[in-house]
């Protein structure tokens, strides 16, 4: 945001987009997510705890990795996550559902505060250990449309994986 844009009347408390610890995870010492470099898209994010994901075997479950965070945004906006370009090859790790979505109404949700977690498969014949405050994906706030005859009325009543339910 501008100089410009904080002196118009904008409460600088106001909370436009962002991360938060999730319930939980307030004194686990968990780091913020943050770009690199100015021109970075993503936010990187790290696992909040050490992790083991195993080899994949057919028919198993994706390893969730937990970051302890939660995200707010603004109306029409959706936080995306992305894996780690390196870690397919370095750690064979590879997303689940190829790119999360956490939708605005996942933040504070009943069940689990909005935290937010990545789903992980490892394609190595060998079991990953990921550490706690290792990257392991990027988030990345975006815009998105509605058609003209959308008139979506529902509304979340649960955390990961309830949108359908």
């Amino acid at each position: 945001m501008s100089s410009k844009q904080k002196g118009k009347g904008m409460n600088k408390m106001e909370k436009i987009r962002g991360f938060e610890i999730a319930k939980g995870f307030e004194n686990k010492e968990i780091n913020l997510p943050v770009r690199k470099t100015k021109y970075s898209a993503g936010y990187d994010i790290e696992a909040a705890e050490d992790t083991i994901i195993p080899s994949f075997k057919k028919g198993m479950n994706p390893t969730l990795i937990k970051t302890g965070l939660k995200a707010y945004m603004q109306d029409g906006e959706v936080l995306m996550l992305y894996n780690r370009s390196s870690n397919p090859k370095k750690k064979g790790l590879i997303l689940a559902n190829s790119v999360g979505v956490i939708d605005k109404d996942y933040y504070g949700n009943p069940d689990n505060d909005g935290h937010i977690m990545f789903a992980f498969y490892n394609i190595k014949d060998e079991d990953t250990v990921i550490k706690k405050g290792e990257a392991i994906g990027q988030a990345v706030f975006q815009k998105y449309f509605v058609t003209d005859n959308d008139n979506a009325q529902g509304e979340r009543m649960g955390g990961f994986g309830s949108t359908s339910k």
